[in-house]
């Protein structure tokens, strides 16, 4: 899914929730007071929480109300362990810190960097339509207003096609007969599968398994409003960073130049000096257009980075922040790459893509990349392919086949054997239907959340080179455990989601985006070294002084920036 991150930046900061009603100020009613009664049902659905059919009114919104707090104000409770590993590592937490696999552990990590509260978060569902197209691409906004015959706003930028979208909310939601408060499935009428797939991945949300398109919409819809929260939080964090980093890099330079020397800057610059200014008011003055100091480039920049919409398709930061995706998909694309033919048509064959027949090699990895957002349709013989030797057993253990059980406790059995009795019970059991697959499907549902809390943390060598081998992967050797163990991840998360770090994409691109805007300002601070050094050759000795401190004061400055920058993201 792809941002303009200049765009995106521009609606994270721009965006404040303006909601009329407070939840604990004047107004005295939770905002689901006013729904729906499907529209309760859908909350309910959305997150799990099982309720009478049929069922009145009073019971559905008690329902609601008892599972109100924890689901929207505490919802990382809920959390697998790789999606509060995802939450930290998008608050720049250490990797080490973040790579922790104690849940409990991480459950207390996420607690002390959750800054919304429950106030905030219950209020925002008053009004819906101000935070609900936050994480929306440009070409999705563009898309929901074609669809619905909203006049293109001109010019098109991401601003005004959101302000558009929320204008005209309500009127589409009337027009079509459908809710609006908790919206249903027509708000995500013109997402394909693989935008909303590609939505979960990105943030590190878990693809539901199995998956169904108003599985993946449910999912998208109970992760908006966090997604939009955070955006606007990495955002608000890297536009603060970067504007302390010129302002400190600006000081740095001014505080050592003699008066002479911001006389004769300002004169170049076109900025007129009252005769007769006294050092504190060049300083002020200089302070004032700092924008030419640090390099004609930079103030556009940040200005379009942090606070205005762009569309020029060759936009300096939108390339910079690019280069994160790109280095994603170019990894994905080299990985599968050394796949074996078995390995690639499983992909394919899990998100029912027609496998070519007789297809060559070449042929199919052009099928896995051009697919590399799809989600996968549900269970399959393939979803077994994590799973540690007690896993297996237990599932083979559970199966009403005396013949699959009695292969559970079969003496000397190795992982590989009992991959394969699985994939072979369970391949049998879809093909015949019926109880027997009900059970099998209703077994995994109970157990997949279980098993991948602790993939590959028990595995042996010997099994992990195994796993390996069965991607075509031979250069583990001399490796150790645990870089057996990330080769696995790293294919397993390929193999299953197309992409290596699901829930990096967007935190590392905004990273990435303030770190290019700090780039430019350090370019700034040089050509504002340059000029104290020119200015210092004209003067006497003091001044190539001063332009000596003004090098290394800035470099200080420039470190300064940097690291704070690094520490904030």
């Amino acid at each position: 899914m792809k941002f303009s991150l200049s765009s995106v930046l521009l609606f994270a900061l721009a965006t404040e929730s303006t909601v009329a009603s407070s939840w604990f100020g004047g107004a005295t009613k939770a905002a689901y007071n006013k729904w729906h009664e499907t529209e309760l049902e859908r909350w309910l659905s959305d997150n799990n929480v099982p309720y009478p059919t049929p069922a009145d009114r009073k019971d559905l919104e008690n329902l609601v109300k008892n599972n109100w707090n924890e689901k929207v104000a505490t919802p990382y409770k809920d959390w697998d362990t790789p999606q509060l590993q995802s939450y930290l590592k998008s608050k720049g937490v250490d990797s080490k810190k973040a790579a922790d696999t104690n849940k409990n552990s991480l459950l207390n990590s996420v607690k002390s960097y959750w800054t919304d509260g429950a106030d905030s978060a219950s209020e925002s569902y008053h009004s819906v339509k101000d935070w609900i197209f936050d994480s929306w691409t440009d070409s999705q906004l563009k898309s929901f207003l074609d669809k619905n015959d909203i006049p293109a706003p001109q010019p098109r930028k991401r601003d005004t096609m959101i302000a558009a979208a929320r204008s005209n909310y309500e009127s589409i939601a009337k027009k079509l007969g459908q809710s609006f408060h908790y919206p249903g499935d027509w708000l995500y009428e013109t997402w394909s599968e693989s935008d909303l797939k590609e939505f979960l991945d990105e943030r590190g949300v878990p693809v539901p398994q199995p998956s169904t398109r108003d599985k993946l919409i449910a999912s998208v819809r109970r992760n908006s409003r966090l997604a939009s929260t955070n955006l606007k939080d990495t955002a608000a964090s890297a536009s603060k960073s970067a504007q302390a980093a010129k302002e400190s890099l600006g000081d740095a330079l001014l505080d050592s130049w003699s008066d002479s020397q911001i006389k004769e800057w300002a004169d170049k610059n076109g900025i007129k000096v009252p005769q007769g200014s006294k050092r504190n008011e060049l300083l002020a003055l200089a302070r004032k257009h700092r924008s030419a100091l640090t390099g004609d480039n930079v103030a556009s920049s940040v200005s379009s980075a942090f606070g205005a919409a762009t569309t020029k398709a060759n936009n300096q930061f939108a390339q910079a922040t690019d280069d994160v995706q790109l280095k994603g998909e170019d990894a994905f694309n080299q990985a599968v790459g050394t796949w074996s033919d078995s390995r690639l048509k499983a992909f394919l064959d899990a998100r029912g893509v027609p496998v070519p027949q007789g297809g060559k090699k070449d042929e199919l990895i052009k099928q896995v990349r051009l697919n590399k957002h799809k989600a996968s349709t549900g269970w399959s013989a393939w979803t077994f392919d994590t799973w540690t030797v007690d896993n297996l057993k237990k599932y083979l253990s559970s199966s009403n086949d005396k013949a699959v059980q009695k292969a559970a406790s079969k003496a000397g059995a190795t992982r590989d054997d009992l991959l394969k009795q699985a994939q072979d019970s369970y391949s049998s059991a879809s093909k015949s239907g019926g109880s027997n697959y009900a059970s099998v499907t209703s077994y995994l549902a109970a157990s997949t959340d279980a098993v991948k809390e602790s993939t590959f943390d028990t595995w042996s060598d010997s099994e992990l080179k195994s796993y390996l081998d069965s991607y075509g992967v031979k250069n583990y050797q001399g490796s150790n455990t645990n870089e057996l163990k990330a080769m696995a991840r790293r294919n397993a998360q390929y193999f299953r989601h197309g992409t290596n770090t699901p829930g990096a994409g967007i935190f590392a691109s905004l990273q990435n985006g303030a770190q290019w805007v700090l780039d430019q300002l350090k370019i700034g601070a040089a050509s504002g070294r340059k000029e104290a050094e020119y200015q210092g050759q004209k003067g006497a000795d003091h001044v190539k002084e001063a332009g000596t401190a003004a090098t290394n004061r800035a470099g200080e400055a420039g470190q300064k920036a940097s690291d704070q920058v690094k520490e904030e993201l």
